[in-house]
């Protein structure tokens, strides 16, 4: 039993025959199937075949293009230093065209132009996968429920680059390509709007987020506590007494007095999961084409109390006559 008192999957179960898959529509997975010891500590042990197919293969080369665009403009952002491209990376970025240009199809390469080239072949690559998702599932007889919850994802996405750009009449409304220049973005964009935290759909969203990590983690605490009893066999356990989807149960129900089921909890942590992006793309959808000051709508509203004036009013300085801008 001392086996199962760690986080790693002990039992690596290898069949004397590769597993090669049900035949599908589409049967024509390459790469011959291997055991791997470090993947088997953490899942399954063999790797391979995979399908790859047309469509998933289109995905990867334009997500190949984008990925050279960004990573070479960076590097030419550093003039083609190797050592400092290493040691600057987290704050480089692929910027989207200044406000100038508006939305204009193709500004200056060094001025946005590539950030829109790039921004094509992400997309088109994310979009290609989706539907490489799908066609996965439905060519193994399974539900859609993983192309779909990718979809929330993809919905985010398209309105921090895309969608709201478009409504707002801005490329430079986007995300810029970079991992602390999008962090500052955001930063920014919260500071812009009034504090982001007084959106309610980023309060959903938070709320899904932070949801979604604590079903996850009962639910994967549960199943590792019952692991033991052969709790990852689910199915059967269902049906029988005594097992360690019965004693789950007794021990949320004895400690909530409720307790999800073994579907249940599953569709609970996927809407969460799922809910998440989704709220959080209305969320940002609704900054700045809406509502202008999330505080001050947070006032109206009644969300947020309304601070007592200490130093007087303040006043925009966009608003200022040309003559009295500091």
């Amino acid at each position: 039993m001392a086996y199962y008192q760690n986080i790693f999957t002990q039992v690596q179960v290898r069949p004397l025959e590769p597993e090669h898959g049900i035949p599908v529509s589409s049967n024509d997975r390459v790469g011959r199937p291997f055991n791997s010891y470090l993947f088997g500590l953490l899942g399954n042990s063999q790797v391979g075949p995979i399908y790859i197919g047309y469509v998933a293969a289109l995905s990867m080369v334009c997500g190949l293009i984008a990925f050279e665009i960004i990573g070479l403009n960076m590097w030419a952002s550093v003039n083609w230093d190797p050592v400092q491209f290493a040691r600057q990376l987290p704050w480089l970025a692929l910027e989207p065209p200044l406000p100038k240009y508006g939305l204009k199809v193709l500004p200056p390469l060094n001025e946005g132009g590539w950030w829109l080239i790039a921004g094509f072949f992400l997309t088109a690559s994310i979009l290609l996968w989706w539907v490489h998702l799908y066609r996965r599932a439905r060519a193994l007889g399974l539900g859609t429920h993983v192309p779909w919850a990718f979809a929330s994802a993809i919905w985010l996405y398209l309105v921090l680059g895309f969608i709201r750009p478009l409504m707002m009449g801005s490329w430079s409304e986007a995300v810029p390509f970079g991992i602390f220049p999008h962090l500052d973005w955001t930063a920014a964009f919260s500071l812009r709007y009034g504090n982001l935290f007084y959106n309610p759909f980023h309060m959903l969203s938070i709320t899904f987020l932070y949801g979604s990590t604590l079903l996850f983690a009962m639910h994967g605490g549960t199943i590792l506590a019952c692991s033991r009893y052969g709790a990852d066999r689910e199915i059967d356990q269902i049906v029988d007494r005594g097992t360690a989807t019965e004693r789950a149960a007794l021990f949320w129900r004895w400690t909530m007095g409720f307790n999800a089921t073994m579907e249940s909890i599953h569709r609970w942590a996927w809407w969460f999961a799922v809910l998440t992006t989704l709220t959080g793309g209305i969320g940002i959808l609704l900054t700045g084409t809406v509502v202008d000051n999330w505080y001050l709508w947070a006032v109206k509203h009644g969300v947020a109390p309304s601070y007592p004036q200490v130093y007087g009013p303040i006043v925009d300085p966009a608003h200022l006559a040309p003559g009295m801008k500091p």
